[in-house]
């Protein structure tokens, strides 16, 4: 029988007009906004992108920007909850595999996520129970989609375990996540995520709080286990560094937009949006010698209940006078190509001419 999404529509069968999703992983125009007290917070308005297996897309920005509040969109956690009295208002599209997540029906979205879909989320200490061993979580997670008993999935436990580098991973197993060090929390998280081989893996900041070693190794873990299982990955951080180390393609969002996205290279070494360039310069660089001090971005993010008009970003750009009739403050910018037949896109004022003569002679040579 055809399983129906609340809306009457096949699961997984486009609605509407909308087009059939042609990526294993297509968000198009999210929008995530919650009613309070104070107003609308526009925490996502209007996110699209595409991700194929594979393949890493890096999300970066600052703290409030709203990276973390996509990844819980994608995986259908916003409408679990609820916000004082309010839910979340969501619209827009996510397709996984040819499955629209926002149109099907909560108990198949709660299928695929665990099997399909999984998040390694920002901090182990609070993600893991600590009234249940890290085997019981780990148990729990596999028995939950397959139909096996619990030896069987002790021994994909500990299998696990044993895969992320946990020592000992037959001893471990038993102990509270109380008892593992920070690290070691990490990959029993990531343990978790992968226990049942999804086929999309959502890292929100997965080394925040770690020190540089063990920051590395879980970046080449995350590296290794997407070649074997052929997953997708996002991976959400601030760190410009952590991006570089993993990903292929890379989002900027700022004011919960996306204002530049494209191949690794072409952000990190022929960025167009300024607010990029800011990123950039406040990155410590270790495989040169630094002439300067770091460059901060002068002000704060904007506040997503009064977003400001125009280009968000203009009360912090240096730049922002530049384009006439005072674009940027009246006109927001829509994201366009950097240049025929590239896939690099960004939302700015300037200029094409005006970007380049900016990051060739006064940005590039700064970092």
């Amino acid at each position: 029988m055809t399983e129906l999404s609340k809306t009457g529509a096949a699961v997984g069968e486009p609605t509407g007009t909308s087009p059939a999703p042609t990526s294993f992983l297509e968000v198009r125009d999210l929008r995530v906004h919650f009613p309070t007290d104070d107003g609308l917070v526009k925490s996502v308005d209007g996110l699209s992108f595409q991700l194929e297996k594979g393949q890493t897309l890096g999300i970066v920005g600052e703290s409030g920007s709203g990276k973390s509040v996509t990844s819980l969109g994608i995986m259908g956690l916003h409408t679990a909850g609820q916000y004082g009295k309010r839910k979340a208002r969501i619209s827009g599209e996510i397709w996984l595999d040819g499955t629209e997540l926002l149109t099907a029906d909560p108990d198949h979205v709660r299928k695929l996520r665990g099997r399909n879909m999984a998040m390694i989320f920002q901090d182990p200490l609070s993600a893991l129970h600590p009234y249940y061993t890290i085997g019981q979580q780990i148990v729990e997670a596999y028995r939950v989609h397959h139909d096996v008993d619990k030896k069987t999935a002790r021994r994909r436990a500990v299998e696990m375990l044993d895969r992320v580098g946990i020592p000992q991973p037959d001893k471990r197993v038993d102990s509270y996540p109380h008892e593992f060090s920070g690290g070691m929390r990490q990959r029993a998280m990531i343990a978790m995520s992968l226990v049942n081989n999804p086929e999309l893996l959502i890292a929100d900041e997965p080394t925040t709080a770690l020190d540089v070693t063990v920051q590395a190794q879980i970046l080449d873990l995350i590296r290794d286990l997407q070649k074997e299982f052929g997953s997708a990955v996002v991976i959400i951080t601030h760190d410009l560094g952590v991006v570089a180390e993993l990903a292929d393609n890379i989002l900027v969002m700022y004011g919960g937009r996306c204002i530049e996205r494209g191949p690794a290279e072409k952000v990190f070494y022929e960025p167009r949006h300024p607010y990029t360039w800011g990123l950039l310069g406040s990155m410590p660089r270790l495989d040169r010698e630094q002439q300067d001090r770091l460059i901060p971005v002068k002000g704060s993010p904007p506040s997503l209940i009064n977003v400001p008009s125009g280009c968000a970003f203009h009360p912090r750009c240096p730049y922002a006078d530049l384009p006439k009739d005072n674009a940027t403050r009246t006109v927001r910018p829509e994201l366009e190509l950097t240049e025929a037949g590239s896939r690099h896109w960004a939302a700015c004022h300037l200029t094409t001419e005006q970007r380049e003569r900016i990051w060739t002679e006064e940005i590039a040579p700064k970092l």
